[in-house]
């Protein structure tokens, strides 16, 4: 399933560097994205590596999550489209 890198996940003051925020193109709703928690993810560079990780948690009522990184992702990440493991 295809899904967007919306953004960090932060609060007023703090970013979350490993944690991104995905906007899943099927999932409208709480209910569907709860579907999602524990799926890989994996989002490829421009030279081709893959950095994967791991669906955690909704994010709000519209159907987002949050996945988590190991490191996580560059700045250039942000609004490219990402790969949710079926």
């Amino acid at each position: 399933m295809k899904a967007t890198v919306i953004n960090y996940r932060g609060g007023k003051r703090t970013q979350k560097v490993n944690q991104f925020i995905l906007s899943p193109e099927k999932s409208k709703n709480k209910e569907e994205a709860s579907k999602l928690l524990g799926k890989k993810v994996e989002w490829t560079t421009p030279a081709g590596k893959k950095l994967v990780g791991e669906v955690t948690r909704i994010h709000g009522n519209s159907g987002a999550v949050v996945a988590r990184f190991e490191k996580g992702l560059p700045g250039q990440a942000l609004g490219t489209a990402i790969e949710i493991q079926a």
